[in-house]
């Protein structure tokens, strides 16, 4: 068993089909690498929450989180408030190390999928 684990971490919204695509996402990675470990975590408003979701994967012996925030870019919550996340996570659970990796939306892949969608509306 691989000791890391993977966390899609999204913001979350009032209104809970907001999330159906980070869902499909989650899905996808799982059919496409069923021998990662994958879970799904929110800031607000959706369970699980960070925190919630950490706890199990430590509990299962995972020993290196990699938190994957889906968000198009950098802001406010992935510069001050996951960090702050991630630090009282870190002295929660000493024997796991914690990672934030970029913003999924700022990864040319991504940057480049988002383009071709564009021009494919616009009948490019």
């Amino acid at each position: 068993m691989s000791t890391t684990a993977l966390v899609l971490f999204a913001h979350g919204s009032r209104d809970p089909e907001w999330a159906s695509p980070i869902r499909r996402v989650c899905a996808l990675v799982r059919a496409r690498s069923p021998e990662l470990r994958v879970e799904l975590a929110f800031l607000e408003f959706i369970a699980p929450h960070l925190r919630d979701c950490v706890e199990l994967l430590v509990a299962e012996g995972f020993k290196r989180i990699v938190v994957l925030p889906m968000f198009i870019a950098q802001g406010g919550h992935l510069k001050r408030d996951v960090p702050k996340l991630l630090d009282e996570l870190r002295s929660l659970y000493p024997q796991a190390r914690f990672e934030q990796a970029d913003a999924v939306g700022e990864a040319d892949s991504i940057v480049q999928a988002m383009a071709a969608h564009v021009l494919a509306l616009a009948g490019e």
